[in-house]
């Protein structure tokens, strides 16, 4: 029981990963509402940051720079690419907000039910 709550305890990264990407995934999907849905795949899109950094960082490391004192080195390259990623996530948000804009505009609500009962396309 005691080896358990440790291995918890140790591993709690990935339990509150799991949990923000269920969560963001269960908005995206229970959720009608345009800017619900784009701050579940914002929230979703976190949970993958998150799983990516917490494997990369190493205790007791450096950056990758020569040191005699240092013999375990980081790889910079996770945090280079997540934070490549936070700024691609950052245009797309705003891209999606910018069209839930015109969505309003077109059709006077962001819910998607009632956007689909008024686009006479759709069926």
């Amino acid at each position: 029981m005691i080896e358990t709550l440790e291995n918890f305890a140790n591993h709690y990264n990935f339990f509150i990963t799991i949990f923000l990407m269920i969560s963001g995934l269960f908005i995206v999907i229970a959720r009608g509402n345009l800017i619900k849905k784009l701050i579940g795949l914002s929230l979703f899109q976190t949970s993958v940051y998150l799983l990516y950094l917490t494997p990369a960082k190493i205790l007791n490391a450096t950056a990758p720079i020569y040191d005699k004192q240092y013999s375990t080195y980081s790889n910079p390259l996770p945090h280079v690419l997540m934070l490549t990623a936070i700024v691609v996530g950052v245009a797309t948000f705003a891209l999606g907000l910018a069209l839930v804009v015109r969505i309003k505009e077109a059709y006077g609500t962001i819910e998607e039910d009632e956007i689909f009962a008024k686009d006479p396309e759709a069926e």
